[in-house]
């Protein structure tokens, strides 16, 4: 993450995980980080955050359990932390974030929108 992003915060705990060869694995397929972040999900048994449909294929493979963007938006939503998920799901789509119109439609369905 330093690599990307610089130091992190201070209250930002990066644990990496200890099945190196899961990460290794993943590796031959996957990015690093997505490699990591779900060997690290799958030995903690933690829901995992991802969009890319490769990864996202294999950590359900893996049983790991997963939401995205969206998701998350949609449970924003329903917990009350924001009005409405129209708004933001149009500035990701305008920010280059591929939504295709059947997500954007079940999307907008629920969240009664």
């Amino acid at each position: 993450m330093e690599k990307e992003f610089g130091a992190h915060p201070p209250w930002l705990h990066v644990v990496p995980p200890a099945d190196r060869a899961l990460v290794a694995s993943l590796q031959m397929m996957l990015g690093a980080g997505e490699a990591e972040a779900i060997a690290l999900a799958h030995e903690k048994g933690m829901r995992l955050i991802l969009d890319d449909r490769k990864a996202r294929a294999i950590a359900t493979r893996l049983g790991v359990p997963i939401t995205g963007t969206v998701g998350l938006l949609l449970k924003a939503k329903t917990l009350g932390v924001i009005p409405l998920a129209k708004p933001l799901l149009e500035t990701l789509e305008a920010s280059g974030f591929h939504l295709g119109p059947d997500i954007l439609a079940e999307a907008l369905r629920l969240a009664r929108e």
